[in-house]
């Protein structure tokens, strides 16, 4: 079967449920997840990507289970962290956007010379060699970015995408997505990242409070984030 399948998915860590009840067939080219801080938009990309188990429920990517079949879900589907320090393993361009391809199981040598071409095409052979350390932090997005596009999945997964980026570093990566063949997944708190997507997908305490077209659902996610704003909730000790 094509496309995300959940049916019931849940997720729990150490008796706390995070996401529950999850019933979702995705399949549009592209969607997004919004959400307050906490309300598991995270642990929802990293379910379909199969970085961790669901607790309850099912999880399916193409028919294939992601968290057991990590061979099958390389080939399948990418994810963008926010954070691409929390992405980025090697100390060289180069080595970065061999990797992903070495999993795929090319042999090292060949994917490095892909690495190089692919920089080539981008107008950045001369960051090859070049250390990661070195690279601002909208050009490590990009590394990062092109590492999963050089893996050629069909869907990939967006976890806040535009954050920490400053304004023309976001209207590059606009552009840059927009023209992208592949299905996108992105989650934001930000109404104004998703605006544009088929479908939007409203999480509230680790359930779907909201699924429809963004014209629907962004305006009643806006409206309950202003109406909590208007509030001095926030005293409490989490329990």
């Amino acid at each position: 079967m094509s496309g995300i399948r959940l049916q019931d998915a849940g997720h729990g860590v150490a008796g706390k449920v995070i996401l529950s009840g999850l019933d979702l067939h995705l399949t549009e080219a592209r969607i997004g997840i919004v959400g307050r801080n906490g309300s598991g938009k995270t642990t929802l990309l990293r379910l379909i990507a199969g970085l961790v188990a669901p607790t309850t429920g099912t999880v399916r990517l193409d028919g294939i289970d992601p968290f057991h079949d990590r061979k099958g879900t390389l080939a399948r589907l990418g994810i963008l962290f926010q954070n691409p320090d929390h992405q980025i393993l090697f100390p060289t361009v180069e080595e970065e956007l061999a990797f992903g391809l070495r999993q795929q199981g090319q042999a090292q040598a060949q994917a490095l010379e892909a690495a190089r071409a692919a920089l080539q095409a981008e107008g950045r052979g001369h960051w090859a060699g070049a250390a990661v350390a070195t690279l601002s932090g909208g050009q490590r997005h990009w590394l990062c970015l092109q590492a999963v596009l050089m893996m050629r999945p069909a869907t990939i997964l967006l976890d806040e995408p535009f954050a920490g980026l400053d304004l023309p570093t976001i209207a590059r990566m606009i552009r840059r997505l927009a023209a992208l063949p592949q299905r996108l997944i992105t989650i934001s708190h930000e109404p104004a990242a998703v605006a544009g997507a088929d479908r939007v997908i409203w999480l509230e305490a680790g359930r779907v409070a909201a699924d429809g077209p963004p014209a629907e659902v962004l305006p009643a996610f806006t409206a309950e984030m202003a109406r909590i704003g208007g509030t001095d909730a926030d005293a409490d000790l989490a329990g």
